[in-house]
């Protein structure tokens, strides 16, 4: 007999005396507020049924189709059999890079900026997550017009402060009235974000609206923060406008947020940046550096040949997304029910299909435009995010950054699909 065995606690015994109190979870409740990922997860969900053999087309990411152009590929294969890069780099970026994305953001922003202003980050998620990180603290609101790419709030929430969400449907364009942005202003509003072209909507704001956002901000001290990921992916004439370069004054209090992934077809690369005052560069470096250290080096020499290298691609990118984008929106406008602004920018469309709403489809009720895209994919296998990830129920976004034959097929079976 073992004289010892009354005095050995089991096995969950142990378990429950060693776990977490019940006061106290096993995750945080920071991190556990965390929503997932929309967009990836619509994206993931859709390739998991075509490696099951399910014909689902996607139109879930936003991630161009193309390859990455040869010269930015052959320049990291270079990378990787240059010792130099083997090592630590610097935590806010390879100078070379960084002199890249000065030049990049002189030709392309029309503003002038310092290496000292630039941190390179791990993609434009990384960017984001620091700025709010180093700009806000609990109590701190941020004005997030609606509809919004689904990262800004998570990002915002984590740093202690809260969004103010102001709503601008399609009936304007998904473009928010300043008299819209001054109703949400609070003595406790630290903050706005800005994205034009706009991810998910398509949305791409005048040098007017610009400038009049802009000297809002100013006047009423509020740090402005602009993401300018589709800025090479305007059409029809649209402009593309930075908001430094409409209001210079705002220098002080403006973050720009950008990288290489949308113009470049580079999402899988991992190479952002964040421009904004050095003393805020310096405070968000220093989080990096406890963070993720350095941006693998490799990805880094290959984003220095997407900038200062050929822009041929880019511009056949961009012409193949202008006619993928008349082609989506055109069939997207013959469903009953779907009204779709015409996206002047990015490579989304985001048809309002409020009318839908308290029908049936395939003989199923829809209550929300979760619900349409549930039965869309589940009847049609065509992988939509709906409107509730953006701030924007009754709107579903379909990204037309997929081969030409697959997007005629795909907006073809939510056609017939809501036809029966």
């Amino acid at each position: 007999m073992n004289t010892n065995a009354a005095a050995t606690p089991s096995a969950s015994a142990a378990s429950v005396s060693d776990g977490p109190s019940a006061a106290h979870g096993r995750i945080s409740r920071r991190i556990g507020a965390i929503a997932p990922s929309a967009t990836l997860a619509v994206d993931a969900k859709a390739k998991e049924l075509k490696a099951a053999g399910e014909p689902v087309i996607g139109f879930g990411a936003g991630e161009p189709d193309f390859p990455t152009p040869e010269h930015i590929v052959r320049a990291a294969q270079e990378a990787a059999a240059d010792p130099r890069n083997h090592r630590y780099s610097p935590t806010a970026g390879l100078p070379e890079l960084k002199a890249a994305i000065v030049r990049a953001t002189e030709r392309t922003d029309g503003v002038v900026v310092d290496p000292a202003q630039v941190l390179v980050t791990n993609g434009g998620k990384q960017s984001v997550y620091q700025t709010f990180a180093t700009l806000l603290d609990p109590g701190d609101e941020v004005i997030l017009p609606a509809p919004y790419w689904t990262t800004y709030p998570e990002a915002i929430r984590l740093a202690g402060a809260r969004e103010v969400e102001v709503l601008a449907g399609a009936d304007q364009g998904y473009i928010p009235t300043i008299d819209q942005l001054e109703a949400a202003r609070t003595p406790a509003t630290r903050a706005v974000v800005l994205c034009s072209p706009s991810n998910p909507t398509g949305a791409v704001m005048t040098r007017e609206q610009i400038t009049e956002l802009g000297r809002w901000a100013l006047e009423h001290g509020m740090w402005v923060v602009s993401d300018e990921i589709y800025q090479h992916l305007t059409y029809d004439g649209a402009e593309f406008v930075s908001v430094l370069e409409a209001v210079p004054e705002l220098a002080d209090t403006c973050v720009l947020l950008n990288g290489v992934a949308k113009t470049y077809a580079m999402t899988g690369w991992r190479v952002g940046w964040t421009i904004g005052p050095r003393d805020v560069i310096a405070a968000a470096s220093n989080l990096q550096s406890h963070l993720t250290s350095n941006v693998s080096n490799v990805p880094q020499r290959a984003a220095i040949a997407a900038l200062d290298g050929p822009q041929d691609a880019v511009d056949e990118m961009r012409a193949a997304f202008d006619r993928r984008r008349r082609a989506i929106v055109d069939k997207l406008s013959g469903i009953d029910g779907f009204r779709v602004p015409t996206p002047l920018g990015a490579f989304y469309a985001f048809p309002d299909v409020t009318a839908v709403i308290g029908r049936e489809v395939a003989g199923r009720p829809i209550g929300s435009s979760a619900d349409l895209a549930t039965v869309i994919l589940e009847e049609a296998q065509v992988a939509a995010v709906p409107g509730e990830a953006f701030g924007a129920p009754g709107h579903l976004r379909f990204s037309y950054a997929l081969a030409d034959a697959e997007l005629a097929e795909g907006i073809d079976r939510v056609a017939a699909l809501m036809a029966r």
